[in-house]
């Protein structure tokens, strides 16, 4: 059988060792340093030699323009620290500054960040896995042509835009306390993406994902968002997510989905208010799993670092198969998690300001407004556009004759470490095969 039909799904996770570095500033809530941390678990815990570990590519500023405007990413690549002075107009224009910082390396880390998730879009269309992993991803936030909410780069859209040339219709969900609104609004008139977000509405960062809001044209419909206040638990939220995206997946398809797992839902978040332990969270994530599709699963959001790298790792193990002792392995970050040293959080005892009732009334508005779904939408797909073809040799190269080659096989991932028990064979040739 194919990679679904296997027992274990193959997993492959993208990391670039250098992420961790990037800083975007004293007090910021914003720290790249939790991925280091997550990867550091997941070493120490032993769970990464069940997975093929890969370091993602650079994303070229052709692949960040598939979405974003040239003038975006341009001034992306150019703006530093010490060069900002001269950038008043575009720092404005492109709302750089404040929530976003210019910091040293911010266009490497958007190039890293959105790198992996393309890398494991593309594992996933090449059938190469059926769990694609990059917490280095998920930065729901950013727009065409502008930064915000710590998020420059929609590594995501450019992700499912990626699974799009492959997949007829893509499934979007999204667990971060915010709305995802930069994903929703990338697609907001189509019907081949829908977007699926719960989120805390109401007075509160970005300020959009009305129930009300649907999608529009082709895509009305095909935008899901429900709204939740302060407090949600994990029984709570169980019990709206699982009849939203059981309903989803009945009427919708997807042919491939995309997970954004921001951590600030979890309880105790210093910018999130809801009371979320990693079980509640995480069952989220199995239960998307269950459905045998494949699927790239992304970080996003998470300010209390500690409980971020907690629920990543654990994550990881959900994805695959692994429990995770709750006694935490020594590491490099060990004093990070005391005084208990447990990979488990408990709830606090904060409100629930979330009503058996008001969940009830959204939760039935919502599978009423998926029941107005036209059964599955097609798409001839008889051309599929080439895979994201990483050149070493961007420079020379007419990027117009390489974009015309077709490229089976085109993920020049390096292999960090490969999988136990796989077959050799397979391994070798999808690493740097190009037709």
């Amino acid at each position: 059988g194919g990679v679904m039909g296997s027992r274990k799904p193959q997993v492959c996770y993208f990391y670039d060792g250098d992420v961790g570095n990037y800083y975007y500033g004293q007090g910021h809530p914003m720290k790249p340093h939790r991925i280091r941390m997550t990867h550091n678990l997941l070493l120490n815990y032993g769970v990464y030699k069940k997975m093929e570990v890969y370091r993602p590519h650079l994303a070229s500023d052709q692949e960040l323009t598939r979405f974003h405007a040239d003038d975006y990413v341009n001034f992306l690549r150019v703006i530093t620290p010490d060069n900002m002075h001269e950038y008043q107009r575009q720092l404005q224009r492109f709302n750089v500054g404040e929530d976003c910082p210019v910091f040293d390396g911010m266009y490497q880390f958007c190039q890293i960040s959105a790198g992996g998730s393309v890398d494991g879009a593309v594992k996933l269309n090449q059938g190469l896995a059926s769990i694609a992993i990059n917490w280095a991803g998920g930065l729901h936030h950013a727009k065409k042509s502008e930064a915000s909410g710590f998020c420059y780069i929609n590594d995501i859209v450019l992700g499912i835009l990626e699974l799009l040339k492959y997949h007829s219709r893509v499934l979007y969900i999204d667990i971060d306390i915010h709305h995802g609104d930069g994903v929703e609004e990338a697609f907001y008139t189509t019907e081949r993406v829908m977007t699926v977000s719960f989120h805390k509405f109401g007075e509160y960062f970005p300020g959009t994902g009305d129930i009300r809001d649907i999608g529009a044209s082709r895509g009305k419909h095909y935008a899901v968002n429900f709204p939740l206040v302060d407090g949600i638990d994990d029984k709570n939220y169980e019990s709206v997510f699982k009849p939203v995206i059981e309903k989803v997946m009945e009427v919708y398809c997807p042919g491939a989905i995309v997970l954004q797992c921001g951590a600030d839902s979890l309880s105790g978040d210093r910018l999130g208010c809801f009371n979320l332990t990693l079980r509640g969270h995480g069952e989220c994530v199995r239960f998307v799993k269950s459905f045998g599709v494949p699927v790239l699963v992304l970080g996003g959001g998470g300010y209390t670092i500690r409980n971020v790298a907690r629920c990543w790792a654990f994550e990881t193990g959900v994805l695959l198969g692994s429990e995770l002792s709750n006694d935490l392995p020594y590491n490099d970050f060990f004093e990070y998690f005391g005084p208990d040293f447990q990979l488990h959080i408990q709830a606090s005892n904060m409100e629930n300001l979330n009503t058996t009732d008001y969940l009830e009334k959204n939760k039935i508005k919502i599978l009423e407004n998926l029941r107005n779904l036209p059964g599955a939408p097609g798409v001839s797909m008889q051309e599929v556009p080439p895979d994201t073809y990483f050149s070493d040799d961007d420079d020379e190269e007419d990027p117009d004759v390489r974009e015309s080659r077709t490229l089976l096989y085109s993920t020049k991932g390096r292999l960090v470490h490969k999988g136990d028990g796989d077959d050799d064979d397979a391994s070798e040739r999808q690493l740097d095969r190009r037709v």
